[in-house]
C-alpha cells in the first residue's frame, strides 16, 4: 500500500493533529491539471496535499483540501465506528494517555475510553479532525 487518503477542509488544522500523533510531514504540493481531472474522475481539480509519514518510515497518509471542486460533505456528520466504508485509521503508541493529552488540545474527543484487551493491548478510538476516526493502540508489554 502506498497511502491513504484523507480529505480536509482545514488541511493545516490536519497536519497538526497529525504530527502531534508522531507523524512526519514528508512535503507539501498543489495537484492541478488534466492529469489530475482524469485521476480522480473530476473536472477543474486544484487541490493543496500534505504527505505524512509515519516514523517508521512504512506508512503514509495523504491529506487533502479540494479548493475546486469545493469538498462535499457526508452524508451523516461524525459516523460511528459501524459505518460501511473506510471509517477508521490506526496508530501504534507508546502511552495512550500522553498520546490523548497532547492531541485534546487539537479537538481529539475520545469515543469511550481507553480498554484494556487480554494482556496484549490498551485501545481506543478518538474523533479527529473534520469527524474522522483515529484508532491508538498500546501494545502492554
Amino acid at each position: 500500500m502506498d497511502n491513504v487518503g484523507i480529505v480536509f477542509d482545514d488541511l493545516e488544522a490536519a497536519i497538526a493533529f497529525f504530527v502531534e500523533l508522531g507523524m512526519e510531514l514528508e512535503g507539501k504540493a498543489q495537484i492541478e491539471g488534466l492529469w489530475a481531472d482524469r485521476a480522480v474522475g473530476l473536472d477543474g481539480v486544484r487541490s493543496d496535499i500534505a504527505m505524512m509519514r509515519t516514523p517508521d518510515g512504512h506508512g503514509r497518509l495523504e491529506l487533502a483540501k479540494y479548493r475546486t471542486p469545493a469538498a462535499i460533505g457526508a452524508e451523516r456528520e461524525n459516523p460511528a465506528p459501524n459505518t460501511l466504508g473506510l471509517h477508521r485509521v490506526m496508530f501504534t503508541v507508546d502511552d495512550i494517555d500522553d498520546v490523548l493529552a497532547r492531541l485534546r488540545p487539537h479537538g481529539a474527543e475520545l469515543l469511550g475510553e481507553p480498554a484494556q484487551y487480554e494482556d496484549s493491548h490498551r485501545l481506543c478510538y478518538v474523533r479527529g479532525p473534520e469527524g474522522i476516526i483515529v484508532g491508538l493502540a498500546e501494545q502492554l508489554r
